[in-house]
């Protein structure tokens, strides 16, 4: 990496957002040291394109509705990525698999984050709501979020940090879910910089 310039950073979402405008207020604030340069969802009515367009972050729609073909989108997307020449993908919020082309062209280089402590609660259609729904069925007394590399498994790639999250026992999706992602938010903004910090 480039020692005297801000590492670039490209968000992949579909929701709301609300995870990247944390990482971009960050990058704002200089809390972290990189520059929020595009962000692509699969969702042309999503609220990330509004935070982006907002924030005068450059937004593209990619998916099955511009590229019916897989392969043809996750071209796409590489081609996407390297236009703005990104450094660092964070998916925050995207609920597509990432394809082999961009997970060649980045290997190393996509996070995700996870709201639990995988590998537990980890794996295919566990996503949102979903996963503190079976933390909470499952008697756990501590769940926590993890931030990960991105592989070709879903939620089986390197870990980067995990934060441990108490679960008392009054605790429902919607209080367990609003913990999480407060924690998470920070964390994932605390491996943003770890990762920097060891490109250096």
């Amino acid at each position: 990496m480039v020692n005297n310039q801000n590492i670039r950073l490209g968000f992949l979402a579909s929701h709301n957002g609300t995870t990247m405008q944390a990482i971009v207020d960050a990058c704002i604030k200089k809390s972290i040291q990189a520059d929020p340069v595009v962000l692509i969802t699969n969702n042309s009515s999503s609220g990330a394109i509004h935070r982006a367009k907002h924030m005068k972050i450059s937004c593209h729609h990619l998916s099955s509705e511009t590229h019916p073909d897989l392969e043809d989108l996750d071209k796409a997307i590489v081609k996407t990525l390297r236009q703005y020449s990104v450094d660092l993908v964070l998916l925050t919020g995207y609920m597509k698999k990432i394809g082999p082309h961009t997970l060649k062209n980045f290997n190393k280089r996509i996070i995700n984050s996870h709201p639990s402590l995988l590998p537990k609660h980890g794996g295919i259609g566990m996503f949102g709501r979903d996963i503190h729904k079976k933390v909470l069925e499952s008697g756990d007394e501590i769940t926590g979020t993890t931030i990960h590399y991105v592989v070709q498994n879903y939620d089986s790639g390197q870990i980067i940090k995990q934060i441990e999250i108490p679960i008392f026992p009054t605790d429902t999706i919607d209080s367990l879910e609003d913990r999480v992602k407060l924690e998470e938010k920070q964390l994932y903004i605390d491996s943003i910089n770890e990762i920097i910090n060891n490109w250096k």
